[in-house]
C-alpha cells in the first residue's frame, strides 16, 4: 500500500480561478470591497480593544478608474500588511486572513462585522485582469511593499515609498473586460452590491453649495464645494434598534430600497435575533390584493451588509416571498460564490423563525388597532391565506390574525364567525355550513337569496380560496364550506319550518320531464326544489365539489395535480316548483310554445352566471328585441 499527499499545482489552479472561480465576473468589485471593509474593520476593533497604537480616525475606501492607463484602483485605509503577511495571505491560496482573525479574536470580535469566510475572493480579480498589484503599508512599524502578479505561478514582491497606512489594489484591466473600466458600470455594480456597507465608499465627487449664512446680503451668491461622492448607507435602518426608528425612518428606508417603488408599504416587521442564530432585517408587507402574480425575488440577502443575492428561496418562506425588504444573516452557509444556498439545519431554523416573527406581528397588529388591520386585509390576506395552506406552525397561530369578511361589510375573526352562524346554519349532519361568495358582483342573486332567509354570507375572493376551504374542513371540526351559487342552500341548511309545496309529487314529476326534454344538454342536470321565493324561476348551482375541483386546478391543485385533466362542465338547472312559472309551464297545453318558455327561462339563469356567449347569447338578445315589439 502507498500513502502521499495529492500534489495541486499552481499552474492548474489559477486558470480555473480566471475561469470559473464565479459564474459572473462582475462578483471582483463585490469581494475586493468586501476585502478592504475587512481591512478597515480589523483595524477598528483593534483599536477598540487597545492592539493598534494608531488613530483610526474616518476611513473611507476609494474606487477610481484611470482609462487612460486601463486600470482599475480600490484604496482602504484599513490595517495594511507586512511582507510577512502578503506572502502568507496572498501567496497561500484560499487562506482566509478574515477567518483566522476571527478565531483569534473570537471572544472580541465577534460582533465587528468582519465578513470572513471567502479565502479565494481577492483571485476573482484575475478575472477581469491582467495584472493585479497590492501597494500596502502595514498599521505595524514595517516598511510598505508592492506585490505584482500577471496569473502565472510567478509574483514579485519589493519594498516602495508609502506613508499612509492602507491598502491599494489595482488592477489592470484585461482586454475582454473593458465594461469595468466605464464608470455607469462600476457605479451600477457599487449600488447593486455594495450599497449598505459599513464602511464609506467614496467613488468620484460631487459639487454641494454652502447655504447662505442668515442676515446675508442679497448680492450675496451661495458658494458650492467639491465634496466625495459617497455612494453606500453605512448605517441602513436594518443595522439599527427597533427603539431608534419610527415610521418615517422605515417608510424612507423602503423607498431607497426599492427608488421606483411610489406606493407606501402597509407596515414593516423588524427583525433582530442573536441566539440560536444571527438574524436582522426588515421585512415589508406591500399592497397584493387578489394578486400571486406579482414579480418575486424582491427580498435582498446581505451578508453582514455585503449583497449577496435576491433569490432567498429555502431562507425565506413560500409564502412570504411576496414581501419586500433585506434579510442579513452572518450564519446562512454559503459556496465560494455566495451564490447558493446550502439545505442544512440553520437555514430551516431561520425559516422558522421568520414565520414566527411574521404571526407574531399579525397579532400584535389586530390587537393594536382592529379597524385599520380590517382596511388593509384585502391587501395582505394573499399572503396570510398562502401561509395558512403552507406553513402549519403559521396556521396553527392562524385563528388570532386571520379575518373572514363578510358581503356585508363584517369582517370575523374564526371563533367570532362560528359563534355567529352555528346556531343558524347546520346541516342534516349537524355540520356548521359556511356560506361563501367569489364575486359579490356576478352571485349578488345568490347572496340575496342567503340574506333573506337571515344566513351569513362571508366574500372570499382570493385566487388561493379553494385550497385554504379545503385546508379548514379537514382540521376544523364538523366544518363545511358552502359557495352559495353552488348546490342551492334549502339543500345545505337545516330549516325549522318546513316549506308548503303548491305542487303535487306527480305535477313535480310532470313538470321535472318536461323540463328535461326541452333542455336536452346533458350538462345540466334537473333538479325540483320547493323555495319559499317567487322571484327566481329557474337557477343554475354547480355541484360543490366538481366546482370546487376546478377551482383547485385553476390554481395548481385539484385535478390536474393528479394528471386528471379538465375536469367536464355539469351544472344543476334547479326549477323553483313553487313558482308562478312552474305552474304556467304544466298549464301550457302547446308543445312549442311550452319549450319555448322553457329555453328563454334558462337562457335567463345562463345569463346571470355567465354562461351564455357567442351565437347563444346573440339570439337572446335578438329574441329579446322581438318580445318587445
Amino acid at each position: 500500500m502507498t500513502k502521499g499527499n495529492i500534489n495541486v499545482s499552481v499552474e492548474n489552479i489559477f486558470p480555473l480561478i480566471k475561469k470559473f472561480l464565479y459564474s459572473d465576473h462582475e462578483i471582483f468589485l463585490r469581494e475586493l470591497i468586501s476585502n478592504a471593509t475587512d481591512a478597515t474593520l480589523k483595524l477598528k476593533h483593534l483599536t477598540s480593544i487597545g492592539e493598534a497604537q494608531v488613530e483610526y480616525g474616518n476611513p473611507k475606501i476609494e474606487v477610481k478608474i484611470d482609462k487612460e492607463n486601463k486600470t482599475l484602483h480600490i484604496i482602504d485605509q484599513g490595517l495594511g500588511m507586512t511582507a510577512e503577511e502578503v506572502e502568507k495571505y496572498i501567496n497561500q491560496v484560499a487562506f482566509s486572513g478574515a477567518e483566522e482573525f476571527l478565531e483569534k479574536y473570537k471572544d472580541s470580535a465577534k460582533d465587528s462585522g468582519i465578513i470572513g469566510h471567502f479565502g479565494l475572493g481577492f483571485y476573482s480579480a484575475f478575472m477581469v485582469a491582467s495584472e493585479v498589484e497590492i501597494i500596502t503599508k502595514s498599521y505595524k512599524d514595517a516598511p510598505a511593499v508592492r506585490w505584482v502578479c500577471d496569473g502565472s505561478p510567478e509574483f514579485s514582491l519589493e519594498e516602495v515609498d508609502k506613508t499612509e497606512r492602507g491598502t491599494e489594489i489595482i488592477l489592470h484591466i484585461s482586454d475582454d473586460s473593458t465594461e469595468f473600466l466605464e464608470e455607469y458600470r462600476i457605479k451600477e455594480l457599487l449600488t447593486k452590491y455594495n450599497k449598505f456597507m459599513p464602511v464609506p465608499i467614496k467613488f468620484g465627487t460631487k459639487t454641494e453649495t454652502i447655504p447662505l449664512p442668515e442676515g446675508a446680503a442679497e448680492e450675496a451668491k451661495p458658494e458650492t464645494v467639491e465634496v466625495d461622492n459617497i455612494i453606500n448607507n453605512p448605517t441602513p435602518a436594518w443595522t439599527k434598534a427597533p427603539s431608534e426608528l419610527n415610521e418615517e425612518d422605515y417608510k424612507n428606508f423602503y423607498h431607497e430600497l426599492y427608488p421606483m417603488q411610489f406606493e407606501e408599504p402597509l407596515f414593516n416587521i423588524h427583525l433582530n435575533v442573536d441566539y440560536p442564530f444571527n438574524l436582522t432585517g426588515i421585512l415589508y408587507f406591500p399592497k397584493l390584493g387578489n394578486n400571486i402574480n406579482i414579480e418575486k425575488d424582491k427580498i435582498q440577502l446581505y451578508q453582514n451588509q455585503v449583497f449577496v443575492t435576491d433569490e432567498v428561496k429555502g431562507i425565506v418562506p413560500d409564502f412570504l416571498m411576496l414581501l419586500r425588504g433585506v434579510i442579513d444573516s452572518p450564519d446562512i452557509p454559503l459556496n465560494v460564490s455566495r451564490s447558493y444556498l446550502q439545505a442544512d439545519g440553520a437555514v430551516k431554523k431561520i425559516s422558522s423563525y421568520i414565520t414566527k416573527k411574521v404571526a407574531d406581528k399579525m397579532v400584535s397588529l389586530i390587537n393594536a388597532n382592529r379597524e385599520d388591520y380590517e382596511q388593509k386585509w384585502n391587501d395582505i390576506k394573499v399572503v396570510i391565506e398562502y401561509g395558512m395552506i403552507s406553513e402549519e406552525k403559521f396556521y396553527e397561530k392562524s385563528d388570532k390574525f386571520a379575518l373572514y369578511p363578510s358581503t356585508e361589510g363584517k369582517s370575523y375573526l374564526w371563533e367570532e364567525l362560528m359563534d355567529k352562524i352555528k346556531a343558524n346554519q347546520t346541516d342534516k349532519d349537524g355540520n356548521t355550513v359556511i356560506l361563501y361568495a367569489s364575486n359579490k358582483d356576478e352571485q349578488h342573486a345568490y347572496i340575496q337569496t342567503a340574506l333573506d332567509k337571515g344566513y351569513e354570507v362571508l366574500l372570499l375572493d382570493s385566487p388561493i380560496v379553494p385550497h385554504l376551504i379545503q385546508k379548514l374542513e379537514t382540521t376544523k371540526e364538523k366544518i363545511q364550506f358552502a359557495r352559495v351559487d353552488a348546490d342551492h342552500i334549502n339543500n345545505l341548511i337545516k330549516k325549522d319550518e318546513p316549506i308548503i309545496a303548491k305542487l303535487t309529487d306527480g305535477e313535480k314529476e310532470t313538470l321535472k320531464k318536461e323540463v328535461e326534454t326541452a333542455v336536452n344538454d346533458s350538462k345540466f342536470t334537473v333538479q325540483l326544489e320547493d323555495l319559499d321565493s317567487q322571484d327566481t324561476p329557474f337557477m343554475i348551482t354547480q355541484p360543490e365539489f366538481m366546482r370546487r375541483m376546478k377551482d383547485m386546478q385553476a390554481t395548481g391543485g385539484g385535478g390536474g395535480m393528479f394528471g386528471m385533466g379538465a375536469f367536464p362542465e355539469m351544472y344543476n338547472l334547479v326549477v323553483n316548483s313553487n313558482s308562478e312559472l312552474a305552474s304556467e309551464i304544466l298549464k301550457t297545453e302547446n308543445t312549442e310554445e311550452k319549450n319555448a318558455k322553457i329555453a328563454y327561462a334558462l337562457d335567463l339563469a345562463k345569463l346571470s352566471q355567465n354562461l351564455l356567449k357567442g351565437k347563444e347569447l346573440t339570439d337572446f338578445i335578438a329574441k329579446s328585441f322581438s318580445k318587445l315589439k
